[in-house]
């Protein structure tokens, strides 16, 4: 009964990682760094700002959450970005790491398409601990292809635009554009995402108490038919031991 209980306490990976809140925490660096940069035109005061907002928030988040997994992810990648830009010396090598992780998320969820394990059922099956049943359902990895290929329409339209404003040195538009292009259009592909997940379950939940159906049948069937051979085996009559009888008694009666 504890260990039931405990497996049901288990944090999924998007708590670990601070949840929703975590992820919206994780934007607050980048309006620090644009900030401290616009108003004071020092590129090493915006990266030392941003990190400290970064490092802030992780330990924030690592105290409310009971673990240090937020404080990592939010140094993480904002310490990335704040190199790119100390080694360029530009400012804009800020938004550098982003611009190209956008492209190999695009191209990786593409891939996943490819060959056939769209990473938008596979996320979400990691992230919320669940199975991955829906492998067996081809409707069900369809289904996955179409949300995965919005997930990469929604990385490959970030690098565009921001590639564009990158080369542009629109700094301003960058933080713009990195915010605006983040939740807003995750949502939309999360939205597609749960749309596959609920048709997925749906179709899954259907075939399951379809399967449990006919093993019922099955099962009664089997019953059923164990009876018949015992009805059959009780008023049928044994022919050899009935030879017997009678011609016992047709001794019998030829002794009288």
């Amino acid at each position: 009964m504890t260990s039931v209980k405990t497996e049901e306490k288990q944090p999924t990976v998007l708590e670990q990682m601070g949840g929703v809140s975590g992820m919206l925490y994780s934007s607050l660096p980048v309006l620090v760094f644009v900030i401290v940069n616009f108003t004071t035109k020092n590129l090493m005061a915006a990266i030392v700002s941003s990190l400290a907002a970064a490092v802030v928030i992780g330990v924030v988040l690592a105290v409310r959450k009971g673990t240090i997994q937020p404080a990592i992810s939010a140094v993480f990648g904002v310490g990335i970005a704040a190199f790119i830009a100390y080694k360029t010396g530009e400012a804009k090598g800020f938004f550098l790491f982003g611009i190209w992780q956008s492209v190999v998320y695009g191209s990786a969820f593409l891939l996943s398409i490819i060959v056939r394990w769209p990473l938008a059922g596979v996320i979400w099956t990691f992230l919320n601990g669940r199975d991955r049943s829906w492998r067996d359902d081809k409707a069900s990895v369809r289904d996955y292809d179409i949300a995965t290929f919005v997930w990469a329409l929604v990385f490959f339209a970030r690098f565009v635009v921001q590639r564009w404003l990158y080369d542009e040195d629109q700094v301003g538009w960058l933080a713009v554009a990195r915010l605006g292009m983040g939740y807003p259009l995750m949502a939309i592909a999360l939205l597609a995402t749960v749309w596959a997940v609920r048709r997925a379950d749906k179709r899954l939940k259907a075939a399951e108490e379809a399967a449990e159906a006919r093993a019922e049948a099955d099962a009664e069937a089997a019953t059923e038919a164990v009876l018949a051979r015992t009805a059959d085996d009780l008023l049928t009559p044994d022919m050899d031991e009935l030879k017997r009888v009678v011609d016992a008694e047709s001794r019998d009666k030829s002794r009288d």
